[in-house]
This record gives C-alpha cells, structure tokens and sequence, in this order.
C-alpha cells in the first residue's frame, strides 16, 4: 500500500454523490465526516480493488473504536459505494444521531434479544437491491486484551449464504490511538495519528451454499469471513495474530479453527 498514493486518494473532494432517492442529509454527513477525519489524522489507504463498482456487497471489518464507523464508512464512500451500515439499535435512540441514522437508512439491531435477528430481514432486501451492506460480524468492539478481532458470530454467515453476495473484508488499523477504550470520550487530537485502511479479496464461500441451514456450516462461514479478516489486520500491525480467537461469550481466548 503506497502512503503518498493513498493519502492523495482520500484527500480528493468526495467524487461519488448520493444514488437517486438518498436524503441530502447522507451526503453532507460523509462531507463533515472527511472533513473531520483530515483534520485528525493522517489516512492511508488501498486502491479498494477489491470492491465492486455495482451490485450487492457485504463488506466485514475488525472493530476497535468508536471511530472505526466513519472512517471504514469514508473509504466506502470515496471508493463509489454508500454504505448501509448495521448497528446497536441503543444509537438509534439517542436524540439527533438516531434521526441522522435513519434519514440515511442505516440498520439498526437489537442485540441480545430476540429480534436482533430481524435486523438481517433489510439488511438482505438492501443486499438483493444492489446495495452495500457494512457489518461488524464480532458483534461490537473487541474484548480481546491486544485488540485482535475477536470470535465472530454467525449473523453474518446467514446473510453471505442467503444471499451469494461478494464478501469483502476491509480492516483497519489506528482508530483505538485516537478514541482508545470501550467508553465514548474526547478525542486525542494530537500529535496526529495514522489510520490505515485495507481491503482484501471476497471470502470464498462457494462450497458452503447449499447447506446454509446447517449450524456448523454457519460456523465454519463465520470463522473463514473472521480468518479473512484478521490477515488483514495482520497485514496492517505487521506481526502475527495470537494462536487462539478471543471469545466473548467464554471471556477468554480458545483455539482457532483450522
């Protein structure tokens, strides 16, 4: 990844508008947020090849910040696709940011409940409408004590199998040295940090799609998406993950699938 070439990149006036029938208020949300994003840090990316110019695409990243949404969300939208993101319905109920979501058709999810899977009802129309679809298959942001994406969860297999989309991972790296920490704060302006962004090629899962019902083969989907994904993190930290996943539900790291 070229730092000059990238930086070049996401320092370009935003190219792509809103698709016919978006509220304004989308276009002038990714404005404020490269705007911002400029101001705070320095942004190196990819040349995002691996994402479709068209079509329905899910795109999974690695999450570890409260900035990682407008920063994985600018690169989309710099790249030529609008995002519909997936998140904790708890953002939709606060007063102005929950009208900004779903003036931009974001998705929200009612994390452990037992509607939290009805979020995958549009989130699949919005995928089978050509549209990009952006999710955090961990569920939030990792517990993992060194940050490494943690066990994913199998939302996200339902919806690759369902649909036969392109899954493209797009990891990050630099968020956490800005806005550190699992509780919302100011952020740390300054000195300016890095946040890298990278894309990697669509998850095979080719092999997995006539058995989509099958709860070890969303399993197997889940942890092949989450494989893709921490290379790329790998990539970007340039060392090696941890010989085990860290896992939420057991708070504690077990061994990775093979």
């Amino acid at each position: 990844m070229s730092a000059l070439t990238a930086r070049g990149r996401s320092a370009e006036p935003l190219r792509t508008p809103p698709p016919p029938g978006e509220h304004p208020a989308y276009g002038r949300l990714a404005r404020f947020a490269g705007a911002l994003m400029r101001a705070i840090s320095h942004e190196e990316w990819d040349d995002a090849a691996s994402l479709p110019a068209t079509g329905g695409a899910l795109i999974v990243s690695n999450h570890v910040s409260y900035l990682d949404v407008p920063v994985v969300g600018r690169y989309l939208i710099w790249s030529g696709r609008w995002p519909r993101y997936m998140g904790k319905a708890e953002l939709w109920r606060i007063p102005g940011l929950g009208r900004l979501a779903r003036l931009c058709k974001q998705i929200p999810i009612e994390r452990g409940t037992d509607r939290a899977k009805d979020a995958l009802v549009p989130a699949m129309a919005a995928l089978a409408a050509g549209e990009v679809v952006a999710i955090y298959p961990e569920g939030g942001r990792t517990h993992d004590p060194d940050l490494w994406p943690q066990r994913g969860r199998t939302g996200v297999a339902r919806m690759a199998l369902a649909t036969r989309v392109p899954v493209i991972p797009v990891a990050h790296w630099g968020t956490h040295e800005i806005m550190p920490g699992r509780k919302l704060r100011f952020p740390r302006l300054r000195p300016k940090r890095t946040i890298a962004v990278l894309s990697g090629p669509p998850v095979d899962l080719s092999d997995l799609y006539d058995r989509s019902n099958d709860p070890e083969v969303l399993r197997v989907a889940t942890d092949r998406i989450m494989a893709a994904v921490t290379a790329l993190v790998e990539q970007l930290r340039g060392e090696a993950a941890p010989a085990d996943v860290w896992d939420d539900k057991l708070h504690a790291r077990v061994p990775r699938a093979v």
